[in-house]
């Protein structure tokens, strides 16, 4: 889905954050509206057709849960993106029963946010095409998915289900950066700490069967996720 066509509702009362928040989300091609409080974050939404939130829980007038309630009353399938200064497990919960797609403790960075607002909208707009495609191209290799092989030249390499299924999000998301928490839930199905340690081991173990294209890089993104970037 193009950045251009998803209208972001900002949620913020931070004045200073919510002002970078907003230009650097204009920066990157969303059309985002900024409000100070839920009250007025609520009446805009009333009028506007947005297509993302991003809310902070605690505003003056009207709180982020009180919002994202209403919000949810009228579309219970808008992307949400809860935003706190607390990291209370409480809280947490409280959001997700809401119904909120992820939840980001302050201070973050700007990359994350971009990565996990991606994710989300990946998992909520993702395509026939991006579904139902088995066969990549990946520099100088082919990557069949259904049969689980790597192909270069003449030469095949056979790789593991979960191998696969990695390789498979990855080249679905060439050139940006793939969440580490999405890979997790989609593959293994839980984002534990052993489960992440694993995956870490299956990325090394891809990078190395990729390595004999010097066009092909697959780079961690520190706290957020991988990237394979692919020169064509």
């Amino acid at each position: 889905m193009e950045n251009k066509e998803t209208k972001v509702l900002l949620a913020e009362d931070d004045k200073n954050l919510g002002n970078i928040l907003k230009n650097y989300l204009l920066a990157k091609g969303f059309e985002t509206d900024l409000f100070p409080d839920g009250k007025q974050a609520w009446e805009a939404y009333q009028r506007e057709a947005y297509t993302f939130c991003i809310i902070d829980v605690m505003m003056p007038v009207m709180d982020g849960f009180t919002l994202a309630e209403k919000i949810r009353s009228k579309d219970d399938e808008i992307p949400m993106l809860f935003l706190t200064a607390k990291s209370l497990q409480e809280d947490k919960l409280k959001g997700f029963n809401l119904g909120a797609d992820d939840y980001m403790t302050k201070p973050f960075s700007m990359e994350e946010l971009l990565a996990r607002m991606k994710a989300i909208l990946r998992r909520s707009h993702e395509g026939e095409e991006e579904k139902d495609q088995r066969i990549f191209n990946i520099g100088k290799f082919e990557f069949d998915y259904d049969r689980q092989v790597l192909k270069s030249g003449g030469e095949e390499k056979k790789l593991t289900s979960k191998e696969s299924d990695l390789l498979k999000l990855l080249a679905q998301h060439a050139n940006d950066t793939l969440d580490r928490t999405e890979a997790l839930k989609k593959i293994w199905h839980d984002d534990s700490y052993f489960n992440a340690r694993s995956m870490d081991v299956y990325i090394a173990k891809l990078r190395k069967y990729l390595k004999d294209d010097p066009g092909i890089e697959l780079i961690n993104v520190h706290g957020v996720g991988f990237r394979l970037i692919t020169k064509m």
